[in-house]
């Protein structure tokens, strides 16, 4: 009896002895290297607050602040990495080694991201609001809402693959769900693809004035273009309505851009005039009417133009280029106004139909 108390006191002993041996010391290299860790993260985080605040002063500094923040995220990663790739060797458990790996992946997709992010946003502050284009704009915004889910899903297929998962049927069955997805919400994709085409083939641009075929009944039937998303586009009406129109319905239309080309446009204002009237005595009225409006452009000048021969009077049209398409409204109002006062003062008469009874009897 006292032979096997003693046999199992130095199964015991021998047991803490290598528990002692081999355990202890790992554990103690993870601390110490998790310490040594923390204390370079604490002394690297006073440095940099030091840095910055010292070269505040200058004006690059101001405007790119976020370049502090990246900084820091990245040698914390940094830290991180140096951290775990040692204590995966120190432990040597493959599972770990993996499920550490699969994890790193998805946090150096952070600060992919915001390196990303900061990189659209310098090319869109120094090259994109430089150009005439208000197209770019939108693509840039576009790119700044889609840019983090893409890396980020990247980051967790490859992330599943390193833990030994096969990504294929995820794949394959993310390709059955959008064809299903598809079929279901056939108009949503149908306005996205046609909100691409419009960025693709720019017709118009934020800030052009172009007709518009859903207004009101009664309504402006033109404005101007103040957002051109990837589902509907947004235009305000001169009546300050502003009309969502998805742009799937614009890509099957007729598009009337006023100022895609130019800001000069031609009005036709049609005048009729009496029978009766000297038709030259008629031009040269309407002409001194129409140089009367200083928006009217000298080069080309304004022009009259006998169209036809109506039921009740001769049919002129008076055709003037102005500089301003938002004006065009305003110059049909104006000449109609002024030359109901030049003719009047001329004796042009106005004409309106009349019809002549003649009663027999029999």
């Amino acid at each position: 009896m006292l032979d096997y108390l003693k046999h199992l006191y130095e199964v015991a002993a021998g047991g803490i002895l290598s528990k002692w041996v081999f355990v202890y010391p790992v554990l103690a290299k993870a601390g110490l290297v998790l310490l040594g860790a923390v204390f370079v993260w604490a002394v690297f985080k006073w440095s940099m607050k030091r840095v910055r605040k010292r070269i505040r002063k200058y004006e690059f500094v101001r405007t790119h602040e976020q370049i502090f923040d990246l900084i820091q995220k990245a040698i914390l990663y940094a830290l991180i990495f140096l951290c775990g790739i040692y204590l995966v060797n120190l432990f040597r458990i493959p599972v770990l080694e993996k499920v550490f790996y699969a994890v790193l992946i998805i946090l150096l997709a952070i600060p992919v991201k915001d390196f990303t992010l900061l990189v659209l946003r310098y090319l869109e502050a120094n090259f994109v609001k430089k150009t005439q284009t208000k197209i770019d704009d939108i693509a840039f915004d576009l790119l700044n809402k889609f840019s983090g889910v893409i890396i980020f899903a990247i980051a967790v297929l490859i992330a599943l693959d390193v833990l030994g998962v096969n990504v294929m049927p995820f794949v394959a069955g993310a390709g059955v769900a959008g064809i299903a997805i598809g079929f279901a919400a056939k108009d949503t994709l149908s306005n996205l693809i046609a909100g691409v085409l419009l960025i693709i083939d720019r017709p118009f641009e934020i800030g052009d004035r172009i007709e518009v075929w859903t207004s009101p009944e009664g309504s402006a039937t033109w404005g101007d273009v103040i957002d051109i998303g990837i589902r509907a586009t947004k235009i305000r009406t001169t009546d300050n309505i502003v009309i969502i129109i998805p742009n799937n319905e614009i890509m099957k239309r007729d598009i009337v851009n006023y100022t895609t080309l130019s800001t000069d446009i031609r009005v036709r204002i049609p005048i009729g005039v009496s029978y009766d009237t000297d038709i030259d005595k008629a031009k040269s009225v309407i002409l001194e009417v129409a140089k009367g409006a200083e928006w009217v452009l000298k080069d080309p000048p304004p022009m009259v133009v006998v169209r036809q021969f109506g039921a009740s009077s001769v049919d002129l049209q008076l055709r003037v280029w102005i500089k301003e398409p938002r004006k065009r409204m305003d110059t049909i109002s104006y000449m109609t106004d002024k030359m109901k006062e030049a003719f009047d003062r001329a004796g042009i008469e106005i004409p309106y139909p009349k019809r002549d009874i003649t009663i027999t009897k029999r």
